[in-house]
């Protein structure tokens, strides 16, 4: 069973278990999502659903900034919109968990403990990888 982790953005990361193991990260650009996905064979996908938070965390002061910022959290809101259709045109389960409920970002020496990967990873890939942690040996 192959199950992937996203963590869609600007650079969205990827991350493919299969078996429970975790076998790749990527970083793809949004538009890939669909194609990604299709192509993957997975079984189930997890991402990380902004959608799940009902607040921006945001220090920005100024009213064009913040604009910027709602503007770019609806983005990632319609990717991962663009997630769910995709699974459900493929009959795949797409399950999205909150950005808090995914836990702290981990830097690569704390994922590498956490996995047990070794080879070069980011943030966006790591947060894929951690997202769909807990379910990588789902059915």
């Amino acid at each position: 069973m192959i199950v992937l982790g996203i963590d869609p953005g600007q650079n969205t990361g990827v991350a493919t278990f299969s078996c429970g193991r975790l076998e790749s990260l990527q970083t793809i650009a949004p538009h890939q999502i669909p194609a990604f996905i299709r192509k993957s064979g997975a079984g189930r996908v997890v991402f990380e659903d902004s959608r799940l938070t009902s607040f921006v965390f945001t220090t920005v002061k100024s009213r064009p900034a913040a604009l910027k910022m709602a503007r770019n959290v609806g983005q990632v809101d319609a990717w991962c919109q663009l997630i769910v259709l995709t699974c459900g045109d493929l009959g795949i389960p797409a399950h999205g968990i909150s950005p808090a409920g995914k836990g702290t970002k981990l830097d690569a020496k704390a994922f590498a403990r956490m996995t047990g990967w070794l080879a070069a990873s980011n943030e966006h890939t790591r947060d894929a990888a951690t997202v769909a942690w807990p379910y990588r040996r789902a059915a």
